[in-house]
């Protein structure tokens, strides 16, 4: 008798689980595993193989989907949205949106929602961090203690002052200007390039990014991926920054030409480089792996134990907004 009642209930929650607004998940978020811990009582998860051509065969049972949570690392293009004719929500775990056609999801009405301003204090944190690390060999000296460990003598190469520096920030938005604040305490004179010139804000505003590299000691890429800021950092701006000149990328790999920027390391042309994110993830260019002016991280930048909680929070508050007909909580706009 107890084994019928086990196999009913088993069968009931199958049904329950059945009756659950499905939302089709793609690309692996981070936040993934704890999203299903906190919200399957809500939602009901499908989460397919990640490539393109594994979402043809499922086209039919996916014909009901309303909604779909999707990663930075899955390209969201028109095709994949044409698969889904009921869909009217995209929410992605990212504060940036190139990976998806928003073009298309205007035309079919449906709406996005992002992460908003969630990661902007782990972002600026990591890249202060990085900048850091790379400036004054952090990485490069724990490296050399643990193979030269039994060294007679240590002498490894001098890194750089960060205080007094003068830093420019590519993309004066939420993150750049947590990057600056904490920068500020460093003694840093703040100088920064953006599509317009904040009023609010009394730093130095450069309308080239390759005048701000000249005047500056490093760059900090914070800004969004689009068509003008792709490859925002060029050979010319490298040029700019000289020798001596570092930079950090905590935005989108395609904002560095990242050919240019593996020439210019190997040829000491530039003093070093901070990158959490790059052009072709998770490729990393080999010549970058071992060189000890590189600090190097897996697009992680935005995620830690406390912002992975809130970022949970966030994407099942936008999902109930849209299946209530209530505005969403990080709407992107367009």
């Amino acid at each position: 008798m107890a084994e019928e009642e086990k196999v009913e209930g088993l069968q009931q929650l199958k049904h329950e689980n059945q009756d659950l607004p499905q939302v089709l998940v793609l690309g692996s978020p981070t936040c993934l595993q704890t999203l299903k811990q906190l919200y399957s009582h809500k939602f009901r998860f499908l989460i397919p193989n990640t490539s393109l051509d594994s979402l043809y065969p499922l086209t039919a049972p996916l014909s009901s989907i309303s909604a779909v949570i999707c990663s930075a690392s899955f390209s969201l293009t028109a095709p994949v949205l044409r698969l889904l004719p009921s869909l009217r929500l995209v929410v992605t775990t990212s504060a940036g949106t190139d990976h998806i056609d928003l073009n298309e999801c205007g035309c079919r009405g449906i709406q996005v929602a992002g992460a908003g301003k969630l990661f902007s204090e782990e972002v600026a944190d990591m890249a202060v961090g990085l900048l850091i690390d790379v400036m004054r060999r952090v990485s490069a000296a724990d490296r050399f203690v643990r193979t030269s460990c039994e060294a007679a003598t240590w002498d490894f190469p001098l890194g750089y002052k960060i205080s007094g520096k003068r830093i420019g920030i590519v993309g004066l938005g939420s993150i750049g200007m947590e990057v600056a604040k904490r920068l500020e305490c460093f003694g840093c004179t703040i100088l920064y390039h953006s599509k317009h010139k904040k009023s609010a804000v009394s730093y130095p505003f450069y309308n080239s990014v390759i005048d701000l590299a000249a005047t500056s000691n490093a760059l900090v890429l914070c800004c969004a991926l689009n068509e003008e800021t792709r490859h925002i950092v060029n050979r010319e701006v490298m040029l700019a920054l000289g020798k001596e000149g570092f930079i950090v990328n905590v935005g989108r790999g395609s904002l560095i030409d990242e050919k240019q920027l593996v020439k210019f390391l190997m040829d000491g042309e530039i003093g070093g480089a901070a990158l959490d994110v790059f052009e072709d993830e998770p490729n990393v260019p080999k010549e970058l792996l071992s060189m000890d002016n590189v600090v190097l991280t897996p697009h992680c930048a935005a995620f830690t134990s406390e912002c992975i909680i809130k970022l949970c929070e966030l994407v099942a508050g936008n999902i109930e907004a849209s299946l209530s007909d209530k505005p969403l909580i990080t709407q992107v706009k367009w």
